[in-house]
């Protein structure tokens, strides 16, 4: 498939252009070339090759203002009272022994009914929210129509050496994280741990660094770094399978808390917790981010997803309250 002349993407601070090929198969990235990806949350893959790829500086200066949906536009995949609600669910799932830990979230939408001048979102993003894996895709052909302000980093693969770095504990300032916050991350930690280990030789998966203190505009965060020796016959298809989707979006066990999420939240997350980045498979390196902070435009809507992450511990006014903490600024961008 070849895309159309306005298809680009700028990820990792390249401008790719040329669109020549899309691939819904994981696996094309050990092959050859340089690849754009895209995978939504409920697992739907997107790699796009481009033919040209070029080092940019301060592509944003230019563009144009951001024109968002007018605040009564946006409506919520859930209300307060219904979160809060799930939440509480989520507390009895926890209380049944079920679950340790789920991640809750929900969707905001609004009617837009072309794809929007990601660009100017992706200007917009970068002044207000400037992110180490900020990425902006503008390929509605090829079904990707992204731009992202993640501070997460899903996975990093250089060579045989991959690591991720979860983040779990949200907060205004330092002073408002709580012991429920250091121990999410650490429970997250674990999982990520478990699931690196799946693809990893044996005995070199670590904790680099664990409740680091991470300070984004308006927000700071726990972040700790787990890294790990990948095994000769483990690639991305299988590295894909053992971590997707990323421990801090979903919850411990995973494959209960995804059954929780599947029951309580009403719509799709899409894009949202996915993955966005790039791999270089002639070079046999790449980085993913955990596609948080991220607007997607999808049949004519543009989303934008939120959560928290819910623990015995959680109170569902404060577990609110976060979701939109998370997601006041990014709205607000202009």
């Amino acid at each position: 498939m070849t895309g159309a002349p306005t298809d680009w993407a700028v990820v990792d601070g390249r401008l790719r252009t040329q669109l020549v090929e899309v691939s819904s198969d994981i696996s094309v990235l050990d092959g050859t070339g340089e690849w754009v990806v895209s995978v939504t949350f409920e697992g739907d893959v997107r790699c796009l090759r481009f033919g040209r790829s070029s080092p940019v500086d301060r592509w944003y200066d230019d563009a144009a203002p951001w024109s968002p949906p007018a605040d009564e536009a946006w409506v919520s995949s859930l209300d307060r009272a219904v979160y809060e609600d799930a939440v509480r669910a989520v507390r009895d799932r926890i209380a049944a022994g079920d679950v340790y830990q789920a991640n809750l979230c929900r969707v905001l939408s609004a009617p837009v009914a072309k794809p929007p001048d990601v660009r100017a979102l992706g200007a917009a993003l970068n002044r207000g929210n400037p992110a180490p894996y900020a990425a902006v895709v503008h390929a509605p052909d090829a079904g990707v129509v992204v731009a992202s302000a993640s501070p997460e980093l899903f996975l990093h693969v250089d060579g045989d050496h991959v690591a991720t770095g979860p983040i779990k504990g949200t907060a205004a300032t330092a002073d408002g994280l709580t012991d429920k916050d250091r121990a999410e991350n650490v429970m997250i930690v674990d999982l990520a741990r478990n699931d690196l280990g799946r693809v990893a030789a044996t005995g070199s998966v670590e904790v680099s660094s664990l409740l680091r203190l991470e300070h984004h505009p308006g927000l700071v965060h726990l972040v700790s770094t787990v890294t790990a020796r990948r095994r000769p016959d483990a690639g991305w298809a299988e590295m894909f399978a053992a971590a997707f989707p990323p421990a801090s979006v979903t919850g411990a066990p995973k494959s209960s808390a995804l059954r929780i999420i599947d029951e309580l939240e009403t719509e799709p997350r899409g894009a949202y917790c996915g993955a966005v980045g790039w791999v270089d498979a002639d070079r046999r390196c790449g980085t993913l981010a955990v596609a948080i902070r991220t607007y997607e435009w999808r049949e004519g809507r543009l989303r934008l997803g939120t959560g928290a992450g819910i623990t015995w511990g959680s109170d569902p006014r404060r577990e609110w309250e976060e979701t939109e903490l998370k997601v006041h600024k990014l709205l607000a961008v202009r």
